[in-house]
């Protein structure tokens, strides 16, 4: 399953329902969420474990965000990626 997050600020109760082996992209305002120095960087480092985890390059840029600001492991993609995914996962769940 491919999980959509828009929601900011990121309610615990949405990283809960993500089961492993899902993948997760963070778009728009939910990206202001996964800096290193956040308070949700230990449940995101922890969600890595089990997950893969995506955030779109072009809604981290307009935001000025560096790549490097992002909890370790989270992979930035661009919008080709983005579809990859959407084929990968015929099952999308959108938390907006």
């Amino acid at each position: 399953m491919l999980h959509l997050i828009f929601q900011s600020p990121i309610e615990t109760a949405i990283l809960e329902r993500i089961d492993s082996g899902d993948d997760v992209l963070f778009l728009e305002n939910a990206v202001l969420r996964l800096l290193a120095k956040g308070s949700l960087c230990p449940a995101l480092t922890e969600l890595l474990k089990h997950n893969r985890l995506f955030v779109l390059a072009d809604d981290i840029k307009v935001r000025g965000i560096s790549a490097s600001e992002l909890v370790k492991g989270i992979e930035v993609i661009d919008y080709s990626e983005w579809v990859d995914l959407t084929v990968k996962n015929p099952i999308i769940q959108s938390w907006i």
